[in-house]
């Protein structure tokens, strides 16, 4: 068991990819979760400075440590290059040192780390850490026999997480291939705006205290900021549906509200389906999650300095409308799989929240065998 510098074990790679056309879906960030994401929130005009994360490799943004209080790390365990902003520092762990890449990673999911790093931010408008700072950081590490062992654990969780995240995807591809069968031709091809209403109902009495927003995965989320005061909030009841009008990109925040009513921002839209008898909502948020939905909208927003998505384009989306039972069918095949993708957003959150009890366990053994 020793107390180890970073830097010692750490390497800084600095390639730049070359590339000056890289799209929003060809550049990753990185959520709170320490994951990789793609779309990026937001990409230059020109990305040939954007930095190369090759397989194995690590990326982190220093810059956002204290303003988020969390260290934004990740390791690319893909097989394929990434590429992120050139804020982020992308390195790999040096050759022939006792320190295993994933038991670093590892070491780094917890709340407990994350305040560790916000604590040796500097005092700058932003409260970042610069490279050298990082590197200074000091953490224990056990014997690399010790390290194995409780890796080993990890991966065979992740292993266990990837198989069910691969039965996930056959299940996204029968409801892909049903739904493109839909586009034959025996079937009625309809504007959705026939079968849609808006409203604009507002929370005058303050009755409704929830208040949210919409991601780009279609989740209502809770919002970044709360508000004071919730009067002139839209209200989203039980049943309907609200999109964000404004468009960072063809990936539009969308959802259906299957929980109790809330309210949302002025900048959403929200309407109801007039007929669940000719149109079922879950057959059609099937439609309105797919990216041809995304890249219609997009292709159709009104340009400003901000791309708005408004009520008619929406209307004007065609979609195949057959029996109802054909689309209770495939709606309830969409909500199994929507239903499992919850409880693999479970089981993810379980092995992060078990990293830290793992990582105990390895300085707990290296301590008792000194």
């Amino acid at each position: 068991m020793k107390l180890i510098r970073l830097g010692d074990y750490l390497e800084l790679y600095k390639e730049k990819c070359n590339i000056s056309n890289l799209t929003p879906n060809d550049v990753s960030g990185i959520n709170r979760n320490k994951e990789f994401f793609e779309p990026s929130v937001q990409v230059a005009n020109d990305t040939s400075d954007y930095k190369v994360v090759p397989p194995k490799y690590f990326a982190c943004n220093l810059m956002h440590v204290g303003r988020d209080k969390v260290l934004p790390i990740s390791c690319n365990h893909t097989e394929k290059n990434k590429y992120v902003s050139p804020a982020y520092f992308v390195f790999k762990t040096k050759e022939n040192n006792d320190m295993l890449d994933e038991y670093f990673f590892m070491y780094l999911k917890s709340n407990e780390k994350d305040r560790y790093f916000w604590f040796h931010t500097d005092s700058s408008v932003r409260d970042g850490m610069s490279w050298e700072d990082f590197c200074d950081i000091q953490i224990p590490l056990p014997p690399i026999e010790i390290q194995n062992k409780y890796v080993d654990i990890y991966k065979a969780m992740n292993e266990n997480l990837k198989s069910y995240e691969s039965n996930l995807e056959d299940l996204k591809l029968v409801c892909d291939a049903y739904i493109e069968k839909l586009k034959d031709g025996k079937n009625i091809i309809d504007n959705i705006g026939n079968y849609i209403t808006y409203y604009n109902e507002k929370n005058v009495d303050e009755k409704i205290t929830l208040e949210q927003g919409i991601n780009i995965n279609k989740e209502f989320i809770n919002p970044q900021r709360s508000n004071s005061s919730l009067k002139n909030r839209k209200i989203v009841r039980k049943g309907s549906i609200a999109y964000c009008t404004q468009l960072n990109n063809s990936n539009v925040a969308i959802a259906y509200r299957n929980d109790d009513d809330c309210v949302v921002s002025s900048v959403y839209d929200v309407f109801k389906i007039n007929d669940e008898n000719k149109l079922v909502p879950e057959y059609l948020m099937l439609w309105l999650t797919r990216e041809e939905f995304g890249r219609f909208v997009y292709w159709a927003s009104v340009g400003t300095s901000y791309e708005f998505l408004n009520s008619e384009n929406v209307n004007n989306y065609k979609i195949p409308i057959p029996n109802l039972q054909i689309q209770k069918d495939i709606a309830s095949i969409y909500m199994i799989y929507k239903k499992r993708i919850d409880i693999l957003k479970k089981l993810k959150e379980k092995i992060d929240n078990i990293c830290p009890i793992l990582i105990a366990g390895a300085i707990k053994e290296a301590k008792a065998n000194e």
